[in-house]
């Protein structure tokens, strides 16, 4: 995460390069709280990244020096996990752009682009205009307004286009430019199109930036939904209904509670041609909202759409997408719709990309029973910046259900894959097995990170059993729902206990006097799931800082930790990632380095380490066997780990990089393995993708120049939490 503040907040400090501010809880919601206002500070004002140790938890202020520009090599690709570097590469959507701009700008006028981004948009405008109008760029985050300097600078384009390092609603006309616009083009639509702030930007840019009747790019964009049956995404969000098929006595979501666990209302980004065999459309798509960027937007609006069902089954959920009309004539498109919809010829198909994806709202509970041939009436609402459904459905006089008043006012809110997990049968019986097998009788338990699954296991251990759960994230939401389920799952809260405040370390005082036998976890952080797998080795360090109050024959689970890897193809992601050169004849290659880009860059530089849900990379191979880099010892306190491996390629084809997870070794047999590697669809693995692709085959090198085995060499180092990898095709 990144983020700007302004200098003049803290005037007692001396901001130097090296500067890091440690800040309380109350300050740091005080920074947050002003940022967007601060986001627009001038270019005297210096940068300030808050970065996140994720073997701690903790999370501070790096003052970055800022000397008007950013450096040409920064020591970490500042801009790598967003989503820039994937949309230049989209060449669909760029020359979409591209040929609206060119059809809209045909004369000299004053065009305004929001959101200018690298300046492509504000480029391809000046060069409409052959350099002789006006173009104004609005770009609110500094760091990428300091890199559209440069790339303005590489294409002469500097003295054609007046930067603003403001949001567009901080510009004054008179006062920033001289008179209102008479072209609007932007760019700040998200996968469920409103996200950015679509329709505030264009309300304020209609009141204050824009003549009257302005033409724009994009035109017009239409949302479209589809009514579908899928196990897959059922279980990302329906525990109650998941839960009621296991009987492992432990009991997340008791009887009559459904809400007390579930998803934030929302639409959720998906690559839903990913799971497209598990999907089975219940309706034909059908038409939601179209809002015209042509006009001044509303805010909230309505609509309902009588939809009539194809097929018998379950509503789990509706997939929704967008359509772009760029131009005013109606010639130029863009399709965020899966691959199985039949779009018409003039749209087609776009390469695959992660920076716009269709969106998954899920319907509560099992779902809605329909029949073919049935309609049902779907109600759909958007605010300023969200769209949510509803389907009418009656709740039938017949449900005679207990509710628990107390259950129902607390709601947990969870991740749809944390939902997924805590479902999962096979998980929860290696997890059950692990804990159950260790045979401690009477054990003080901590539970060191945020699993609930886990508190409610050891509590279940026995009647004299004492659980410590740290809930480091969850922190008094974890407590909260403890006090609502203690019933159902038979035992008192005086045998469980949740500290009020966050503890650097356990001492004896905090255990009573008594030492630990069991220390665990699965490892789970609230809300970190989109970390890299590495990162929650900070249970080793959470185990390191226990030490002291850790019986002699205390268990650990997991006992440790192993990090696995395999050679892959990755065309679709490699092409999303690789290094930009021209774009629309525009040279960006000065952006490489900031953004994460993989491909050819200056040595010694490489391509950050990325987190994904390789299943949803669209093509993907495996080049080689499942490798074992390096293993982590729980048992022991933390430690810098270094490890090597030679592995064959088991397939030829191009290879583009190296994914790698970690498998929990959950006990000291070795029988009991939770894996988090690409074919376990509810993790994100980290990837590596290589400087260049390299073609590889079975039997070595050949006449083709392919390489038969790799070396890879890894370090972890717990000071400063990097896995540094290295290697060599032989």
């Amino acid at each position: 995460m990144i983020s700007l503040i302004s200098k003049t907040l803290i005037p007692s400090i001396s901001l130097s390069s090296s500067t890091r501010l440690t800040l309380t809880p109350n300050s740091l919601r005080h920074f947050k709280l002003h940022l967007p206002r601060l986001m627009s500070s001038d270019s005297s004002h210096r940068l300030f990244q808050l970065k996140l140790d994720p073997l701690t938890g903790n999370s501070e202020w790096v003052v970055i020096e800022d000397n008007d520009d950013l450096p040409d090599c920064p020591k970490e690709p500042l801009l790598a996990t967003t989503s820039y570097l994937d949309m230049l590469n989209d060449s669909c959507r760029n020359k979409a752009f591209r040929s609206a701009i060119e059809r809209t700008v045909t004369k000299p006028c004053h065009v305004l682009d929001i959101g200018a981004g690298t300046g492509l948009l504000s480029m391809m405008a000046a060069r409409a205009m052959g350099l002789n109008g006006t173009v104004t760029a609005c770009e609110s985050y500094l760091p990428m307004a300091k890199l559209m300097r440069k790339v303005l600078h590489r294409n002469r384009m500097g003295k054609a286009i007046s930067l603003f390092n403001k949001r567009s609603d901080e510009l004054e006309v008179g006062v920033d430019i001289p008179s209102r616009a008479d072209v609007l083009v932007s760019e700040i639509l998200d996968s469920e199109l409103l996200g950015e702030g679509l329709i505030p930007t264009l309300q304020h840019a209609y009141d204050k930036l824009l003549v009257e009747n302005p033409l724009t790019v994009p035109f017009r964009a239409v949302t479209y939904g589809q009514l579908v049956e899928s196990t897959y995404l059922w279980k990302l969000h329906d525990l109650s209904g998941i839960e009621a098929k296991v009987s492992d006595g432990i009991h997340l979501v008791p009887t009559g509670s459904d809400s007390i666990i579930h998803v934030k209302s929302r639409q959720y980004p998906m690559h839903c041609d990913a799971i497209r065999e598990e999907i089975k459309p219940l309706s034909e798509p059908f038409e939601i909202f179209e809002f015209d960027f042509w006009k001044r937007p509303e805010s909230n609006g309505e609509t309902k759409v009588q939809v009539k069902v194809i097929d018998d089954g379950n509503i789990h959920a509706i997939v929704s997408w967008w359509v772009l009309q760029l131009d005013r004539e109606g010639t130029v498109f863009y399709s965020t719709a899966p691959r199985w919809i039949n779009s018409p010829a003039n749209i087609g198909y776009r390469d695959w990309c992660d920076h716009w994806k269709q969106c998954v709202w899920f319907f509560r509970g099992k779902g809605m029973s329909v029949s073919r041939g049935e309609e049902v009436l779907l109600e759909a609402t958007h605010t300023e910046t969200s769209v949510s459904y509803n389907l009418n459905v009656q709740v039938p006089k017949t449900d005679t259900r207990q509710h628990d008043h107390n259950i129902r006012d607390f709601q947990l809110l969870l991740s749809p894959e944390r939902i997924a997990i805590y479902g999962d049968s096979k998980w929860r019986s290696s997890v059950l097995a692990a804990v159950r097998n260790a045979g401690r009788v009477n054990p003080l338990c901590v539970v060191v990170d945020d699993s609930i699954f886990l508190t409610l296991l050891a509590a279940n251990l026995s009647k004299t059993s004492h659980v410590l759960s740290l809930f480091p994230g969850l922190r008094e939401k974890g407590a909260q729902y403890l006090e609502t389920v203690v019933k159902a799952n038979c035992f008192s809260m005086d045998r469980v206990e949740v500290p009020e405040k966050r503890k650097p370390c356990l001492t004896l005082h905090d255990t009573r006097g008594k030492k630990v036998d069991m220390l665990i976890g699965e490892p789970y952080y609230y809300a970190n799931e989109g970390m890299l797998p590495w990162q929650n080795l900070r249970f080793w360090k959470d185990r390191t800082l226990v030490d002291p109050v850790l019986s002699e024959d205390a268990l650990i689970m997991p006992c440790k930790g192993i990090l696995k890897a395999c050679a892959m193809s990755l065309p679709d992601l490699w092409s999303s990632r690789c290094c930009l050169g021209d774009v629309e004849g525009f040279d960006h290659s000065i952006v490489n380095t900031t953004l994460g880009a993989c491909g050819e860059l200056p040595a010694p530089k490489e391509g950050p380490f990325l987190p994904f849900s390789i299943w949803q990379c669209g093509e993907i191979k495996e080049l080689s066997e499942i490798f074992t880099i390096l293993e982590f010892d729980f048992s022991k306190p933390i430690s810098s780990c270094h490890g090597t491996a030679q592995v064959k390629f088991t397939e030829g084809g191009i290879c583009h990089g190296f994914v790698l997870w970690v498998d929990w070794i959950m006990d000291a047999d070795n029988s009991i393995v939770i894996s988090t590697g690409p074919e376990h669809r509810y993790w994100k693995q980290g990837v590596k993708l290589l400087s260049k692709p390299v073609a590889v085959g079975i039997n070595g090198c050949n006449s083709n120049s392919e390489y038969g085995s790799t070396i890879v060499e890894a370090l972890f180092e717990p000071s400063s939490s990097e896995l540094i990898l290295k290697h060599a095709f032989l």
